[in-house]
């Protein structure tokens, strides 16, 4: 298995374009004009991702007010999605990578440890990207609890 990409601030964000929730499509060249939030979480539906998807949709007007766009990307099939956002009242993206492919673009897929065993699987990721399509922050193996905190200190908001 090659090495896992590890992407660092000031690097280009890689491109993308997947499928979303409601039917339409999000693509790195959609969101270039203002900045945006990408985070990668293993499931929706879940205990934690549930609690990281609240927060954020809890603090979306920070972010927005900010001129971020929020955009999450998981593993999962539209349907999950679909239902991910009806359930909780996401009012942000969310993105299906059924192949990983973005989520191996971004350093995002590959080993974890979970429950004591190694999987291969999403890495619970938060990547800021600026209007042009830098990387202005980039954390991998998110916190969950701290997870808004973080964001509000490294983003300045």
């Amino acid at each position: 298995m090659p090495a896992p990409v590890k992407l660092a601030v000031g690097d280009r964000a890689p491109e993308f374009d997947l499928p979303t929730a409601g039917g339409d499509r999000v693509s790195l060249a959609a969101l270039r004009g203002a900045p945006a939030l990408l985070w990668f979480y293993p499931a929706a539906n879940t205990s934690l991702c549930t609690k990281q998807a609240c927060d954020l949709r809890d603090n979306h007007q920070m972010f927005t007010g900010a001129g971020y766009r929020v955009v999450g990307i998981s593993p999962d099939p539209i349907a999950e999605l679909d239902r991910f956002v009806e359930q909780q009242g996401l009012p942000y993206t969310l993105a299906g990578d059924e192949s990983h492919q973005v989520m191996e673009a971004y350093g995002a897929w590959g080993e974890k440890n979970m429950y004591g065993r190694t999987v291969e699987g999403t890495i619970r990721s938060t990547f800021a990207i600026d209007a042009e399509g830098v990387l202005t922050f980039v954390k991998y193996r998110v916190g969950t609890p701290k997870h808004i905190a973080l964001l509000q200190e490294k983003l300045g908001l």
